[in-house]
């Protein structure tokens, strides 16, 4: 194993070195899921392979350090499979190099025979409604980041002493880990991972109401069973749902019985609102699933301060015959949700770099199979050669980390015609 915590130049001169011999040089940009299994499945795929992986932090594994939950310690138990990779005689890691600056796309593809990047999506989708710039809205990604010690959100200081209420606009797995971490105790938490100072700081939290809001309804929740059980399973927690809301219709039969995983989803969701009491008792926390609900804009607090004080949120109802493809629309019937505190969990975005190929509409690079192509209507004759692309950035931010095994293969498989200069 060779692991570096280079910065810039120096890096970039032992790389230079490897000019002097004739390996299938190769570079992963990106020390995440997508990366490690690329340089995995490189070095078994090409004997002569020589993998260098970069990353802009100085340390490795990406999403699986900064972006599982804490109380989630079996997802990361897959950083000893990619500890013995980054332990291969053949394989390298330099951290503290940054693409774009430490070294150049260009500069890479001087360098190496292969660049695969894969370095994710560190940026954030927006809802582009008016108070979105006011305090106390953040990115679930930020908070994610700040809970797992990222060095990007150390200074991010959420504010969860002024308010007992949250809302998280949004309803997939990554809102559902911001909700527990925000209701979970900290006695439990206490035993994870998690940040010091964010321990301390949700120790001293006055969060006790937690809304977790969805443009559409139950059937189509986008969290899997696995996470709803868990967050369902903290103790002395009031779940609060609608029963309104599980109203199912034809469409939303149909769904169901299409989809396991959704029915499931479901039964749980309306087991929860029939088991639960009504009204929850003073000492317990709250959760509550707002179905059928947009953002239309934020409310900025009486005092003038700039600070979130509530969501004002449109009523929708789901329009379309085709089951799965229904989509939400306002109905112009709107309330108002108080709270101290928004998290934004509405999806995840890559950033482009100088001199390569995106698409911003879908905030990926044009690829086929991870090739990449120069332009977005992906003309074969337009490929680059050399350069492809894994993970999220190949595909956009969706899939768990598993996902990438099979992402990466296929990436792979598509550098089999590479040769050496």
């Amino acid at each position: 194993m060779a692991i570096y915590p280079a910065i810039g130049r120096k890096w970039l001169s032992r790389s230079l070195s490897t000019l002097l011999s004739n390996p299938l040089r190769v570079c992963v940009v990106g020390t995440g899921p997508a990366g490690f299994y690329t340089a995995e499945k490189m070095l078994k795929a090409h004997q002569e392979a020589e993998v260098d992986i970069i990353d802009r932090l100085p340390t490795p594994f990406g999403l699986v350090r900064s972006g599982v939950a804490p109380d989630h310690p079996e997802t990361k138990i897959v950083i000893n499979q990619f500890s013995r990779v980054a332990k291969h005689e053949r394989c390298s890691f330099f951290g503290n190099v940054t693409l774009g600056s430490s070294v150049s796309l260009w500069e890479l593809r001087e360098l190496y025979n292969v660049v695969v990047l894969a370095y994710g999506a560190e940026s954030d989708r927006f809802l582009g409604i008016p108070g979105e710039d006011l305090k106390g809205i953040y990115s679930a990604r930020e908070f994610v980041w700040w809970y797992n010690g990222h060095p990007d959100c150390r200074n991010l200081y959420p504010d969860l002493k002024s308010t007992d209420s949250a809302v998280i606009v949004g309803q997939g797995n990554v809102a559902l880990d911001v909700a527990r971490i925000l209701l979970r105790p900290t006695a439990e938490l206490a035993t994870t991972d998690i940040s010091s100072h964010a321990l301390t700081a949700l120790e001293e939290s006055s969060i006790r109401k937690v809304y977790l809001v969805g443009r559409r309804g139950p059937v189509q929740a986008a969290f899997t069973t696995k996470e709803l059980r868990e967050i369902l399973g903290i103790k002395n927690l009031h779940i609060g749902i609608q029963g309104a809301d599980l109203h199912r219709t034809p469409a939303d039969e149909e769904e169901l019985n299409n989809n396991r995983i959704q029915k499931r989803v479901y039964e749980l969701l309306s087991k929860a609102a029939s088991s639960g009491s009504s009204q929850p008792n003073p000492c317990q926390r709250e959760l509550h699933f707002v179905f059928f609900s947009k953002p239309d804009r934020f409310l900025e607090s009486d005092d003038s301060s700039g600070h979130v004080a509530g969501v004002h949120l449109e009523k929708t109802v789901l329009e379309g015959v085709s089951p799965g493809k229904r989509i939400a629309v306002g109905t112009g019937q709107f309330e108002d949700r108080p709270c101290g505190m928004v998290l934004k969990s509405i999806g995840y975005k890559s950033v482009p770099v100088d001199g390569l190929p995106f698409d911003h509409q879908k905030g990926v690079v044009p690829n086929i199979r991870g090739r990449v192509f120069s332009d977005i209507s992906i003309d074969p004759a337009l490929c680059e050669n050399g350069l492809y692309v894994c993970g999220w950035l190949k595909r956009g931010p969706t899939g768990i980390i598993a996902t990438n095994h099979y992402c990466a293969e296929e990436t792979v498989c598509g550098c089999k015609h590479i040769g050496r200069p």
